[in-house]
């Protein structure tokens, strides 16, 4: 499937993953529904890509938590453009703290941004999804698959967005709608410097080495060629094909490896 002139909303789309892909496929010839927070930032981006690749760009201001926003962004987007071919739901946060030193509201937080925000979009969707046969696409985490220690929040939330998209895709699956999910290795974006600490505030720097990491742009480029593709599930790193199938297949081994894993970041939560 071409990406040219298809309608594509992506969610968190003012940073980061989500930038990288409004630039991807504005380079593809989609035209594009941008929802961030940070709307100032959209109308730039938006501007900026109408300019450069001659196709059309709206920008609407989203907060994910918040159902009538997302209900606003999909309204717009078929105000707009009269059909919906794509959904990315990218919009996420992060966090690194231990359950037992978390503040339970950071918890609640995650999991409005990253599961409910998916929900939400993709209800309100999904009808027009269904005229189209287009595609619904979750950006998920190896964290959907694997507890990730310091990050109870972030893996419950992804957790529950792969379960979810797993029960929509079979759902779906004589409909001809496209579900995907795309799980990045580690990436330079800034979802980590964000990332929530204990008490809700954000870290404002990585734990990880950025040298080690996919860009942001090389993510954005492996999930437009999966949507082209209509992929099933996109795990992108060899690192991340290998936990995912150690995890099935010798829990307990991937228990000590994980375990080992976090204890040599920087500033370590776990020793």
């Amino acid at each position: 499937m071409s990406l040219k002139n298809k309608i594509v909303v992506i969610t968190g789309a003012s940073s980061g993953i989500g930038r990288a892909l409004a630039e991807e496929m504005a380079k593809r010839g989609a035209d594009l529904v941008l929802g961030a927070r940070q709307y100032v930032t959209l109308c730039e981006i938006t501007a900026d890509l109408q300019q450069k690749y001659n196709v059309k760009a709206l920008a609407v201001q989203t907060d994910v938590t918040k159902e009538e926003d997302c209900k606003v962004l999909i309204d717009q987007a078929i105000l707009t453009f009269g059909k919906i071919d794509v959904l990315i739901n990218n919009a996420g946060l992060s966090m690194r703290a231990l359950f037992k030193d978390v503040d339970l509201a950071v918890l609640k937080n995650l999991m409005d941004v990253n599961f409910w925000g998916t929900v939400y979009c993709t209800k309100y969707a999904l009808p027009e999804i269904l005229k189209t046969t287009g595609s619904v696409v979750a950006v998920s985490s190896i964290a959907g698959y694997r507890g990730l220690p310091g990050r109870t929040g972030y893996s419950s939330s992804k957790f529950a967005m792969n379960g979810f998209m797993e029960c929509l895709r079979t759902e779906l699956l004589k409909t001809g709608v496209h579900v995907m999910v795309a799980c990045p290795g580690f990436t330079t974006s800034n979802i980590r410097v964000a990332a929530l600490a204990q008490d809700g505030q954000a870290h404002g720097e990585t734990s990880m080495e950025e040298g080690k990491m996919m860009s942001a742009e090389e993510v954005a480029v492996r999930i437009c060629d999966g949507i082209e593709q209509r992929k099933r599930t996109l795990i992108m790193t060899r690192q991340g094909k290998l936990a995912v199938w150690v995890n099935k297949l010798f829990p307990k081994f991937a228990d000590k490896k994980v375990f080992e894993l976090f204890t040599k970041e920087k500033n370590p939560l776990i020793k």
